[in-house]
């Protein structure tokens, strides 16, 4: 089942141009051919035809969904995308089922060679950059002491945290040498950001340095564009 222009249905620009890009690719027809050991003949209801359950995965790709009920829910809503799916105006377009019994049929092999199949054709576009980003981070220590943090749910600082915990197991504490003693030998000794923040810098968060230390940090990151070499075309 190849897609193309259908009367009547409203038009979406970058899909119907990504429909005319793999249309001139003869997209259909090759993922048909990969597909077809996979595809039993004359058993059950028939099932959606390869091109346009892929279709489906560049929509939830496009669009941000990571679920086929969302993707089903929203190519149902948008005649458009019925449009790039290949469906006329008063046509459904498939049930949720029918592209998760797909991606449980086809290997993971086969999803791979339609992703480098549809790198090539756009390649051959000159829609792709050819450029990849690396991304290097490391911590900036903060101007904040450790000392400033303070437990999120409770207002706590360290000491007043400790010594709750140390109450709780009926142990009573005068003096900070005590404190420390306490706070040293005792076990599950965790720091986590989600749980503690500094008072004097809210955007300072808890982290190991290099030197092993721990500090209040800031974690800067620098990206760096490098050139790869075109797409190879999927055979």
């Amino acid at each position: 089942m190849a897609t193309g222009a259908l009367p009547n249905v409203p038009k979406h620009i970058f899909y119907d141009k990504l429909n005319a890009m793999l249309a001139a690719g003869d997209f259909d027809d090759f993922v048909e051919e990969w597909c077809e050991p996979f595809y039993a003949d004359n058993v059950g209801r028939p099932g959606i035809p390869p091109g346009v359950y892929f279709r489906m995965l560049f929509v939830g790709y496009f669009e941000g969904i990571d679920s086929q009920r969302g993707i089903a829910w929203r190519c149902a809503d948008s005649r458009s995308l019925a449009r790039f799916l290949g469906y006329g105006q008063n046509e459904a377009t498939p049930d949720h089922s029918s592209p998760t019994r797909i991606r449980d049929r086809l290997p993971l092999e086969i999803h791979e060679q339609v992703f480098a199949f549809v790198l090539s054709l756009a390649n051959d576009h000159k829609l792709l950059s050819n450029k990849t980003a690396a991304v290097d981070s490391t911590y900036l220590e903060a101007n904040a002491a450790i000392k400033s943090i303070v437990r999120k749910e409770t207002g706590e600082d360290w000491k007043e945290y400790v010594r709750r915990l140390a109450a709780e197991e009926g142990i009573d504490i005068d003096n900070d040498e005590d404190l420390r003693k306490y706070d040293k030998n005792r076990s599950g000794k965790k720091v986590p950001n989600a749980e503690w923040e500094s008072k004097t810098d809210g955007e300072a968060r808890i982290a190991k340095m290099k030197d092993g230390r721990t500090h209040l940090a800031y974690k800067a990151e620098h990206t760096k564009l490098h050139r790869i070499p075109p797409v190879a075309t999927a055979v």
